[in-house]
């Protein structure tokens, strides 16, 4: 779910100068600017919704997965596709406004390994396609393998490679798509702002991870965010901690707290029952407390959590597998696989922006 900064790099990099003035490419800008608008009761039109969305200014396909290797060892990886937009329309070759950026991240209990991507829309370079589905930059890949008739997105093939690392995924859905928010639509600000928003959380995933010793066949479980938007965050919200659980017992938790400069953080969650029914909770109802913080890349940075939802009986420490999981991409966050105990056992992912 990251990107405030991230979007921004995008700009310095593709924009015009003129551009530069949107801050952030938008994300906490005053106005939209000419790009459409999430608003309440959405109606999601599947396959369509999997793929892009140009007439909104950001968007992403960010999927986190947990994994134990048949070494016995526990590993994490990260493949997200955030497309930008600088002008609300889409055309070919390099004339197009739409931008692309990949980010891939394999993290071990010692190691944390993470490439980085870009490109223009309208070459061929990257993009989606929602039917046959396709996500890709590069020679990354997101590749949908579902059969005539299942969601485009219950069964993926994922790879992606960096300096001394790689992974070839296979990924099948156990449970259905899952609306954040209030039925997809998920506010980020006491004042409003929004995105359209739904998950894919009960993927299992079996592959294998190549490192600097050699290969790891690996099995786990995996987790698909989808969102877009033009205006997401308030002006004065510095960066967010998001989570995703997985609770041993089958229920599953989306959790994000957004940082606000003068202390009005906001919070939002969805606690998701076994069967994928979704229970959006307001701002509020989601406690997170920082425990423990770790000097991370010349920063500190909080990594060990307690996270509360008193309305729920959820009341647990989070742990990473490598406190040192940082993004050191153009511009860096921290992203890595947690393991969590107290009320509830299981594992998740982690995000952090806005530590700098």
């Amino acid at each position: 779910m990251n990107v405030s900064a991230l979007w921004m790099a995008l700009a310095l990099l593709f924009a015009p100068v003129a551009a530069l003035g949107q801050g952030f490419a938008g994300l906490g800008s005053t106005t939209a600017d000419g790009f459409a608008q999430p608003a309440p009761d959405p109606v999601f039109d599947f396959p369509t919704d999997h793929g892009p969305h140009p007439d909104y200014r950001i968007e992403w396909w960010y999927l986190t997965a947990n994994l134990r290797g048949a070494d016995g060892r526990d590993y994490g990886l990260q493949w997200t596709l955030f497309r930008s937009a600088l002008e609300p329309r889409r055309t070919e070759g390099w004339d197009s406004p739409q931008i692309w950026m990949g980010h891939a991240g394999l993290t071990t209990p010692e190691r944390h390994f993470v490439a980085e991507r870009f490109a223009r829309d309208g070459t061929g370079q990257a993009g989606v396609t929602a039917e046959p589905f396709a996500a890709w930059i590069d020679d990354w890949q997101m590749t949908g393998l579902a059969p005539v008739g299942a969601d485009a997105i219950s069964a993926l093939r994922l790879t992606a490679s960096g300096r001394d690392f790689a992974y070839d995924m296979t990924l099948n859905a156990e449970g259905p798509l899952v609306p954040q928010g209030a039925g997809g639509y998920s506010v980020k600000s006491a004042s409003g702002q929004a995105s359209y928003y739904y998950s894919q959380p009960f993927y299992r995933l079996t592959g294998t991870l190549t490192l600097p010793d050699g290969p790891v066949e690996v099995s786990g479980t995996a987790w698909l965010d989808r969102e877009w938007s033009s205006q997401p965050l308030d002006e004065g919200q510095t960066g967010w901690d998001w989570f995703s659980l997985h609770l041993e017992g089958g229920d599953k938790v989306m959790g994000f707290r957004l940082r606000d400069r003068a202390g009005a953080d906001y919070t939002a969650a969805t606690w998701i029952a076994p069967d994928g029914t979704p229970d959006p909770l307001p701002n509020g109802a989601f406690q997170v407390t920082e425990q423990s913080v770790t000097e991370v890349a010349g920063r500190q940075v909080p990594t060990e959590w307690r996270v509360q939802i008193p309305s729920r009986g959820l009341d647990i420490v989070t742990r990473p597998l490598n406190a040192q999981s940082w993004m050191d991409t153009l511009f860096p966050y921290w992203e890595g696989p947690i393991r969590f105990e107290g009320s509830h056992r299981g594992q998740g992912y982690l995000e952090m922006t806005g530590y700098e």
